[in-house]
């Protein structure tokens, strides 16, 4: 974890937290599907066209063509795509901190279903994530959340987390930029065609539009997806994870800072609390990952 790290980590949270404020700034003018299908078409042919430049080549190998497929479907077109519904009604805030619950998830789906050791600190840290999800939850209900939105959200990170399970380690081997490019273009494709029948294209067009469209598609859409296929690739995904445990404050901060979403005690005290637990959770697994190693076993995730 040398210092280059470090600032492609902090880097990589604070465009994936900011994109859920652009994105409600969009999506309460414009068609969310719609947008988000142009949204990825224009960062997919960026990516693929600066990738060629490279010398990246798009003769991937099958597991980097199963990771842009189940990427591409799963994290743009799932995760991205009812986020973006949900935030017409659920407020940027709260979508940023159900979605930073995927390290847990994760965590979680590796210790209980393929037998990692995550220990006690990482039971901890578990048990602490669901307990600022409760505390956030349930301030909101008494607020009156959208439930429909909340289980958009829900079913998102579920998505998301299943995408990262089924792909681990599948993009070593480099192309990342070509990868990522592909990934967004699949997006594109899946988002187009259920945007299509169910959408009406109405615009209500205005700077913040532009500058929000513009923001979204360039940099938690593109670059932010690059720096984090750099940054495993350099650290490895459990310790890149670790960067994780910034976004449910950074994405809250942001929301309040730009979009002016007020926050309770039991709001800033959850996110506390969900930010312990990540960090919890993914330094157990490092510690895991390590000792394995050390003991001459190929760590799992």
């Amino acid at each position: 974890m040398d210092i280059r790290a470090i600032g492609m980590g902090l880097a990589f949270a604070v465009m994936w937290s900011s994109a859920f404020t652009s994105a409600r700034v969009i999506v309460a003018a414009a068609p969310p599907l719609t947008t988000l299908s142009l949204r990825f078409l224009i960062s997919g042919c960026l990516g693929v066209l600066l990738a060629r430049m490279l010398g990246q080549s798009w003769r991937l190998t099958p597991a980097q063509w199963r990771a842009t497929i189940v990427f591409g479907v799963c994290q743009n077109a799932l995760y991205l795509g009812l986020n973006f519904v949900a935030m017409q009604t659920v407020e940027a805030s709260l979508a940023a901190i159900i979605a930073s619950t995927m390290p847990l998830l994760v965590g979680l789906a590796c210790w209980m279903l393929f037998g990692e050791r995550i220990g006690i600190l990482g039971i901890a840290g578990l048990i602490a994530g669901i307990t600022g999800v409760i505390l956030i939850m349930g301030a909101r209900l008494e607020a009156g959340v959208d439930l429909f939105g909340v289980g958009l959200c829900v079913i998102g990170v579920a998505a998301l987390t299943l995408a990262t399970l089924a792909v681990r380690g599948a993009t070593s081997g480099g192309n990342h930029l070509m990868i990522v490019g592909l990934q967004m273009l699949v997006g594109s494709l899946v988002l187009g065609l259920v945007a299509l029948p169910t959408e009406t294209l109405a615009v209500d067009w205005s700077w913040q539009l532009v500058v929000a469209f513009t923001y979204t598609t360039l940099v938690p859409g593109l670059a932010a997806t690059l720096v984090w296929f750099r940054l495993v690739g350099r650290i490895g995904a459990t310790r890149a994870a670790t960067f994780h445990f910034l976004n449910p404050f950074l994405g809250v901060a942001i929301a309040a800072a730009l979009l002016g979403e007020r926050l309770g005690a039991n709001d800033l005290l959850g996110v506390a609390v969900i930010m312990g637990g990540i960090l919890a959770v993914q330094l157990s697994r490092q510690r895991s990952a390590a000792t394995l190693t050390e003991g001459g076993t190929r760590p799992r995730g």
